[in-house]
């Protein structure tokens, strides 16, 4: 039996493994509404590429995927949230535009490198401004676990990678060492 590490299933299934360029650079933005038929394209493959990926790992804390990953150069990213039952997220042209000074320290793994998790600190705390397929601009609040999906995604927009957001001395931990798999984020109430 042949143990395939996680980044070449990821691989195969048509996401963007580190290393690749388009992964650490910014994406370029939409120009919305002119590039509407454009935009909701990519949304479709965003999705499209979340199915496959979703097939084969389950996402107890939910899942987000960007453009980038993809190998699309454009701004745009999509998240499903932990509860089934919450419509999926659509994000176009997005940006933080403030944050909580309360910051928390949770794992997070990245389809692009799916073999280690890293401990990466993050605002509890976001508000974020996105531009809607017809070109208006839409703000949303988001929290916790959703906060943490949304900004990770945002970071590949901009072609960071959480590796980079992790504290100095701070090491990513084999996939096969994580004790967490299958649990949500822990949120004080």
């Amino acid at each position: 039996m042949i143990d395939t590490k996680p980044s070449t299933t990821m691989r195969e299934l048509g996401i963007v493994q580190t290393g690749n360029t388009l992964l650490e650079q910014p994406a370029r933005a939409f120009d919305l509404p002119t590039e509407s038929h454009t935009a909701n394209t990519v949304v479709d493959d965003l999705f499209a590429a979340m199915d496959r990926v979703a097939r084969v790992h389950p996402f107890a804390k939910g899942m987000g995927i960007a453009a980038p990953q993809i190998g699309i150069d454009r701004c745009a990213a999509v998240v499903r949230p932990a509860d089934p039952d919450a419509a999926a997220i659509v994000l176009l042209n997005p940006r933080i535009i403030a944050e909580s000074d309360e910051f928390d320290e949770q794992y997070e793994g990245c389809l692009s490198f799916f073999d280690v998790r890293g401990l990466v600190p993050r605002p509890l705390h976001i508000t974020v401004e996105a531009t809607i397929v017809t070109g208006e601009l839409a703000t949303t609040d988001y929290h916790h676990g959703l906060a943490r999906l949304v900004a990770h995604e945002l970071d590949h927009l901009l072609g960071t990678l959480y590796v980079a957001r992790m504290r100095p001395g701070v090491s990513p931990l084999p996939v096969e060492q994580y004790k967490l798999g299958g649990q949500n984020w822990s949120y004080q109430r």
